[in-house]
């Protein structure tokens, strides 16, 4: 359904045919480390999220899993090679 409140004619996962299910009844505003993300839009109270409606929460356990604007460095563990399969691989591995 399409919010009337904070941001009129966006369609919400919050909104019912009796308003705003969301604690407090309305979206929260984003915090400090939103800023710079391609998901805050301005609305009738300030900035909001347009994915979530309390970026504090997605906030709390570190980076926000919607956040456009902050990657994670992913660091791959080394691989452990077996050395009798590289060295097969290496010769060609086909038994003739």
């Amino acid at each position: 359904m399409k919010c009337e409140t904070v941001q009129p004619g966006t369609e919400c996962t919050f909104w019912t045919k009796r308003g705003c299910i969301f604690e407090g009844n309305s979206c929260q505003l984003v915090i400090e480390e939103c800023q710079g993300c391609d998901r805050v839009v301005e609305s009738a109270i300030g900035q909001v999220c347009s994915a979530y409606p309390a970026p504090q929460r997605k906030w709390a356990q570190g980076l926000c899993n919607l956040a456009t604007h902050k990657k994670i460095d992913i660091k791959s563990a080394e691989q452990k090679v077996n050395p009798l399969k590289a060295s097969k691989k290496a010769s060609g591995g086909k038994k003739k």
